[in-house]
């Protein structure tokens, strides 16, 4: 199949506009996981595995490398549900999970220095975070490219039971929350309270909330997917170097 030259400028486009996406849902990460107050759900694994390394009890890594580590798991256990019926385009969630993480690191060093002065700081960081988690989703969904492989595995669960995504979904992330609570009690004897406390629960309802209220008032966000940059004349040329017309 030939690909045209509008097809790699609107692919490019795309993509650049779903790293926007993800810096901004890594920044809303990365204030929840400041506020101390329990992380999002994605990333409360990688929270305690990465805490842990700080203490030295396993391999030391940052939180964006353990959340790529736990997007590779995610995507095997696709494969595992789906076996053959596993789609090779949905090896780019490798992709996106590793740009995940590597944005996630950015910004939890941008954020280091915040201030937060006593719990009201706290809850007004958890708050902000969770709010602009789930305005990242929302243009991240609307972008149209893959799943992020937290989305990916309910829906191949879906795929494979016929189940709804949404209780598919609830399952999953009660399942991550579990698995990060047990983690804690294996490596430090207790609940790992600032991993997996009041603002887990919170980002939970209130992040799917925001995603819900956000998305029908982007529709216009979709004539931007469709604009060409000014840097047209750069993409046009590298897609007649990779497309050389006979």
């Amino acid at each position: 199949m030939k690909i045209s030259k509008e097809d790699s400028i609107g692919f490019v486009w795309q993509h650049i506009l779903l790293a926007i996406s993800l810096f901004v849902m890594t920044f809303g990460v990365a204030m929840c996981v400041r506020s101390a107050l329990g992380s999002s759900v994605i990333s409360t694994i990688p929270f305690v595995l990465t805490l842990a390394g700080d203490h030295g009890l396993i391999t030391s890594l940052t939180i964006g490398e353990w959340t790529y580590v736990m997007n590779f798991v995610l995507v095997g256990l696709q494969l595992a549900v789906l076996r053959r019926r596993f789609e090779p385009a949905q090896y780019f969630q490798l992709l996106i999970g590793f740009a995940f993480g590597w944005l996630l690191d950015i910004n939890m060093a941008l954020t280091a220095s915040m201030p937060l002065h006593g719990h009201w700081g706290q809850v007004l960081a958890q708050l902000i975070g969770c709010t602009v988690l789930g305005a990242g989703i929302a243009f991240e969904i609307r972008c149209g490219s893959v799943t992020m492989p937290g989305e990916g595995l309910p829906a191949a669960i879906c795929r494979l039971t016929g189940a709804s995504f949404a209780k598919v979904k609830i399952i999953v992330d009660i399942s991550l929350v579990i698995i990060a609570v047990a983690l804690g009690y294996l490596f430090f004897g207790t609940w790992v309270w600032k991993v997996v406390g009041p603002g887990t629960l919170f980002a939970m309802i209130y992040v799917g909330a925001v995603v819900k209220a956000v998305a029908p008032r982007i529709a216009w966000f979709d004539s931007v997917l469709c604009y060409r940059p000014g840097f047209r004349r750069y993409i046009y040329g590298l897609a007649r170097y990779i497309f050389p017309s006979k």
